[in-house]
């Protein structure tokens, strides 16, 4: 196995294991053995099991951002785009591995003593908005409807994972379609009183 090969290896086993159990549960020789590599190329390959954490994150976010994408280009109206995310939501929520969002889960327990770990998280909430934001621009919506959306599909997550409730993408998915309507009705109103 190549230094890329046991990379990969090592961040994939390191990903099932932190979000199943947690990410101080798990340690790097339980790692190691996992991955199949000697504690000596894992620590070559990582120097700090920060960084495998860091590096853990930044894949699911790359794999997060893209899966959200992807549902919301199936839709062609902003709208529709906007609303997908709760689909995506939807289809996360009833795997049978969901434990709620890596980012808030990893911010929990390291946040305060790994600061790669929070900007991790943080990017990653910050990417997340950025791209809602993007969406209720294209629809025609004022500021205040993208901060609202990410709260309830964040809210939806945590919901979700404490409660073990699918069913709470539907009903985030309800509340955003209000939002929605609610935020293009006062953009047409003001647009036509103006």
């Amino acid at each position: 196995m190549n230094d890329e090969q046991a990379r990969a290896q090592i961040l994939d086993v390191a990903d099932r294991l932190y979000y199943s159990r947690g990410i101080q549960a798990v340690g790097m020789d339980e790692l190691r053995t996992g991955a199949g590599v000697s504690l000596k190329k894992l620590y070559q390959l990582f120097p700090s099991k920060a960084e495998i954490v860091e590096e853990v994150l930044r894949r699911r976010n790359r794999e997060w951002s893209a899966g959200v994408r992807a549902e919301a280009e199936k839709h062609s109206t902003p709208r529709g785009k906007l609303l997908a995310i709760y689909d995506f939501l939807a289809g996360w929520f009833v795997q049978d591995d969901f434990r709620g969002c890596a980012f808030i889960n990893s911010f929990g327990e390291l946040g305060s003593t790994a600061p790669g770990v929070a900007e991790a998280a943080r990017s990653h909430k910050a990417s997340f908005e950025s791209y809602v934001v993007s969406l209720a621009e294209e629809a025609g919506a004022g500021p205040d409807l993208a901060p609202q959306l990410v709260l309830l599909a964040e809210g939806a997550q945590t919901t979700a994972s404490i409660l073990r409730r699918p069913d709470v993408a539907s009903h985030a998915r309800a509340a955003a379609e209000v939002l929605i309507d609610a935020a293009l009705a006062t953009r047409a109103t003001a647009a036509v009183a103006g």
